[in-house]
């Protein structure tokens, strides 16, 4: 038998609540009384639609954490800033020929994004004011509602440089990243095409859901006639975290999920594994500062994994289920000791995920995560359409995310209780300055 827990031994998760149960952690009241009380706000509501009236203001916090992102900077928001609750992502394909039309849309859109990000409406009169005869601006579902903690991510797929016929629509073909390519065929792969890949995506993030989706919604309208939704995927439920002290997440299997996770805090692990540096491709010399996404929609085989007993579940993971401590001992952060032997061979069992997966055991190659829960309804049978809509940023996926991903799918004694159904690689360009529009120097 390999080294087990004693059922006496005091597990560090059940100190840890016990300890923090006397912990605030309720949301602070709502500014909004505060806010109608000025006569300025009170006048601003009229003239955004009501949207002033639920705005939170830049310099509110809550548990340290900002409020309100600011869109632009050195790196886009949504990457290495503190996780939300809360997803809404969408991959887009552009529908006109015109490069003209494309690079408006990114303006227009960098305009809405700027505005959602700070509890604006999507456009400058909103979704109440405005010409009775014309269509709003915004459609409403975020009036009141504060910006809670919103950030807006964007990207661009290898098919926007080149699509599935070779054609190079938009004269971009020359700037394409070389690494910059769909992900491979994994094994045990079974991808639905209409949950895959796209020209952009937007990644939306949020405390409040319906403050996501109307990101995604507004911007999905303002695209009409050019862009046209491909998929989109909703959240919850963060399995990973970028900030240090905050509780690390859990996963549908009831795990710790992302322990070894980048955080902000980590410049110099943050410059070597996720942002791109000028050096790294040249010709692409204007992803600088930006980055790459895998994207992978994880369906969790749930009510088989349910059945399964605690001590398999752990062996299979490589921690404790209760605190995620590794099996080889000590508490969640202590590093696993691979080279303990039990009696039946390594306490860190050769096709656990902790051990595949570290990166001790790939180059010392780190990713950073942003991935959420997902239940998407169920199936005929009664289980749970549901799982790991996993987001990882990385500097090079033919370093990182790709021999990883072998690794995994071809070793991992999880993967038996796994399908990837969605899959997709995207480039994420470096934040924007004022004034500029969203991946601006790829089109100059």
């Amino acid at each position: 038998m390999r080294r087990r827990r004693s059922p006496d031994e005091p597990d560090e998760a059940s100190e840890a609540s016990e300890a923090g149960e006397a912990k605030d952690t309720g949301h602070r009241p709502s500014r909004r009384a505060a806010l109608l009380g000025g006569s300025g706000l009170l006048g601003a509501v009229g003239l955004a639609g009501g949207f002033a009236a639920g705005q939170a203001v830049a310099d509110d916090s809550d548990e340290g954490h900002p409020t309100v992102f600011d869109l632009y900077g050195t790196h886009q928001p949504g990457i290495s800033t503190p996780v939300q609750d809360r997803l809404h992502f969408a991959a887009f394909d552009v529908t006109t020929a015109s490069r003209d039309e494309l690079i408006e849309m990114l303006r227009e859109w960098t305009k809405a994004a700027e505005r959602l990000m700070h509890g604006d409406s999507a456009g400058p009169v909103g979704p109440t004011s405005g010409d009775y005869r014309m269509p709003p601006d915004d459609t409403g579902e975020a009036i009141g509602l504060p910006p809670s903690r919103l950030t807006l991510t964007f990207g661009f797929g290898p098919s926007l440089f080149t699509d599935e016929e070779g054609v190079d629509r938009f004269d971009l073909a020359g700037r394409r990243p070389t690494m910059l390519a769909p992900l491979p065929h994994f094994p045990e792969d079974a991808l639905d095409p209409e949950r895959s890949n796209g020209d952009l995506c937007v990644q939306a993030c949020a405390d409040d859901p319906q403050v996501a989706v109307h990101a995604i919604r507004n911007l999905a309208r303002i695209g009409f006639g050019t862009v046209r939704m491909r998929w989109s995927q909703l959240g919850f439920g963060k399995t990973s975290s970028t900030t240090t002290g905050e509780e690390t997440p859990r996963n549908l299997f009831g795990f710790k999920d992302g322990t070894m996770n980048i955080t902000a805090d980590e410049d110099a692990e943050l410059d070597e594994h996720v942002w791109v540096s000028p050096e790294d491709d040249p010709g692409a010399d204007w992803l600088a500062g930006g980055s790459y996404l895998a994207v992978r929609r994880i369906n969790m085989r749930i009510e088989t994994w349910d059945r399964q007993p605690l001590g398999a579940q752990e062996e299979f993971i490589g921690r404790t289920k209760g605190g995620g401590a590794p099996l080889s001992g000590g508490k969640e952060h202590s590093q696993p000791d691979f080279d303990m032997e039990g009696s039946t061979g390594p306490v860190m069992p050769q096709d656990s995920h902790v051990r595949l997966v570290h990166p001790s055991h790939n180059g010392g190659a780190r990713i950073l995560r942003r991935g959420y829960n997902f239940v998407d309804g169920s199936s005929a049978l009664g289980d749970l359409d549901a799982g790991l809509f996993f987001l990882a940023y990385v500097r090079d996926p033919d370093r990182q995310f790709i021999p990883m991903q072998n690794a995994m799918a071809k070793s991992d004694a999880m993967m038996e209780y796994l399908k990837f159904t969605g899959s997709a690689l995207f480039a994420i360009p470096p934040g924007a300055r004022k004034g500029e529009y969203i991946g601006q120097a790829l089109f100059t």
